[in-house]
């Protein structure tokens, strides 16, 4: 079967709009960084090493320290997919990513987003 070619997108071209998405609805970039550092592990320092070094989503996830385990939790429909529902386990990773940026741009609390 053939790779998703989101797979080989890079994340650093992808994160700008993450940030201007949740800027347009009056939240903040640290916001996203933070959301983005509890789904993957990285620490804010590694986040801007992998977008300096412009890596792929794949390459994203593969050395992200280690995905949350409340990522599980995470449910919802993401541009018409249920992220539940998603079996390739990367696309699964790169929609809770969205799902989780969509109910930041929504004005959910931050406590919910992050499932705590």
């Amino acid at each position: 079967m053939a790779k998703n070619r989101v797979f080989a997108m890079k994340f650093s071209g992808a994160y700008p709009h993450y940030v201007a998405k949740a800027e347009k609805k009056g939240r903040t970039k640290a916001e996203v960084d933070k959301i983005i550092c509890w789904l993957t592990g990285y620490r804010p320092a590694e986040l801007k090493k992998q977008l300096k070094a412009e890596v792929d989503f794949e390459t994203f996830f593969a050395q992200a320290p280690e995905m949350n385990p409340n990522c599980s939790l995470i449910k919802g429909v993401v541009c018409g997919v249920r992220v539940e529902d998603v079996e390739e386990p990367l696309m699964q990773k790169i929609r809770y990513l969205d799902k989780l940026i969509d109910e930041l741009a929504k004005g959910k609390a931050m406590e919910k987003i992050l499932r705590t």
